[in-house]
């Protein structure tokens, strides 16, 4: 396995409009400069401890998403350098994330994660939570979050009919959330869904962000989880 060729092959298929996460979380720092060396600047991490440790080790022009499901009592180890959080589930967890963005001086951007898959045991919203955090008074007195756009992850299945189709609902919702409550935001422009099995169909879908691990550095240590 070579990173730096995974991640060529890679850029040659996602267009200039989409970002590219490498999705790092349980591999060495050593394969994380790998790709820092050929070039890539956008690392996506499940795990605040772990995160934290990646971010003291490699250069600082280096971009850090937090991709995976927050704790809010691991909020504290993150919010001073991430630059985006695309797991945002609850009322609870974006207050929190405001409260510590707060005692840090910063504007932290967020997505907001909504629940498109058929198994139960993924995260997310669906659209009359969101419209009731977003109508929320809590809410709208929040001064260091900026929503700027939703996460989705689809059905781990090979049927990828029902993929695509989970991936024209998340745009649908970034759709109706635009017009309803962003419409004068002009940040609120991401749509973070795909990954390394779906993530073409997921740019034909209208990804701004595909969130690729595997495909650039093999497959997950599950025994470091």
């Amino acid at each position: 396995m070579n990173i730096c060729e995974n991640l060529e092959k890679i850029r040659q298929t996602v267009p200039e409009r989409v970002t590219l996460v490498a999705v790092s979380k349980t591999k060495p720092i050593e394969d994380l400069q790998q790709a820092y060396d050929a070039g890539q600047r956008v690392f996506g991490e499940n795990h605040a401890l772990e995160m934290r440790d990646k971010h003291q080790a490699l250069p600082t022009d280096t971009q850090w998403h937090f991709i995976g499901h927050l704790q809010t009592n691991k909020i504290k180890y993150i919010i001073s350098f991430v630059n985006l959080i695309h797991s945002v589930d609850s009322l609870k967890l974006l207050k929190e994330i405001n409260k510590e963005a707060a005692k840090h001086n910063r504007v932290v951007d967020c997505l907001l994660q909504f629940h498109i898959a058929t198994e139960e045991t993924k995260f997310g919203l669906d659209y009359d939570e969101a419209r009731q955090l977003l109508e929320s008074e809590e809410y709208k007195n929040m001064e260091n979050v900026n929503i700027v756009g939703v996460m989705g992850m689809a059905t781990n299945t090979d049927n990828m009919a029902l993929v695509r189709s989970e991936f024209r609902s998340l745009k649908a919702i970034f759709d109706k959330l635009k017009s309803e409550f962003f419409a004068q935001k002009q940040d609120f422009a991401q749509i973070s869904m795909g990954m390394s099995h779906d993530y073409p169909i997921a740019i034909e879908e209208g990804s701004t962000m595909v969130r690729v691990g595997s495909a650039i550095f093999g497959a997950r240590n599950y025994a470091k989880v």
